[in-house]
């Protein structure tokens, strides 16, 4: 089974990016309810909530960047950050980690949990 890995950062980012989009559509619903001035304000407030939960999300993780490890990536010798045990490079997405304990070790965002179940 084939798993598609990428970056925490970018993960997030993208999350965040995601919610831009969801608050314009939620808002853009809400031209549809003219008639009803209740139901239209709804859902324009449910859209800039949106829109404001994803530039909160992009303080966080800007902040989070900030605090991240930056190490030069062994295949594509670019330099990229590290958020916890394990993580993908930005550019190439290698497997990269700090650990000692997990080189050679395939693979898993679970070493990335406090508990890991065996």
């Amino acid at each position: 089974m084939s798993r598609k890995y990428s970056s925490k950062i970018n993960k997030i980012r993208t999350f965040a990016l995601s919610l831009i989009f969801i608050g314009f559509i939620i808002m853009y619903l809400g031209i549809f309810f003219k008639e009803s001035v209740l139901i239209m304000t709804i859902f324009m407030i449910l859209g800039l909530l949106s829109i404001i939960a994803s530039t909160i999300v992009y303080f966080w993780i800007g902040m989070l960047s900030t605090k991240a490890v930056q190490v030069i990536c062994p295949a594509c010798n670019k330099p990229t950050k590290m958020l916890g045990r394990v993580d993908m490079c930005m550019h190439c997405r290698e497997p990269l980690t700090l650990d000692k304990e997990l080189e050679g070790k395939e693979f898993d965002e679970k070493y990335n949990r406090k508990k890991i179940k065996k």
